[in-house]
């Protein structure tokens, strides 16, 4: 079985993080989401890039989250989310991912 990229793990649990918060209302429901995708991808990056990187890359995941609030206050709520799991993505993909 193939497995999924950490990139897309991560860049994943923000974006459906988000959805589901919104359209479910239940915003805790979203941070289930957003924590249990995080944890997924944080065990990837430990295992692809060792622990110093899988802290690093947890720590700006959780930057990401709460960066995306402030963001959205100046180009609205899914641009934040998108941009900011866009450079998630591209940070674990870069320092985890691209390895093989």
């Amino acid at each position: 079985m193939a497995r999924v990229p950490s990139a897309v793990v991560a860049a994943s649990g923000l974006v459906g993080g988000y959805g589901v918060a919104r359209w479910s209302r239940k915003r805790q429901l979203g941070g289930v989401v957003l924590a249990v995708a995080g944890a997924a991808a944080a065990r990837q990056w430990r295992q692809q890039a060792g622990g110093v990187a899988a802290g690093a890359l947890s720590a700006a995941y959780v930057a990401a989250f709460a960066g995306s609030h402030p963001l959205a206050k100046k180009v609205g709520a899914w641009p934040a989310v998108f941009g900011v799991a866009g450079a998630v993505g591209l940070a674990s993909w870069v320092v985890a991912d691209r390895r093989g």
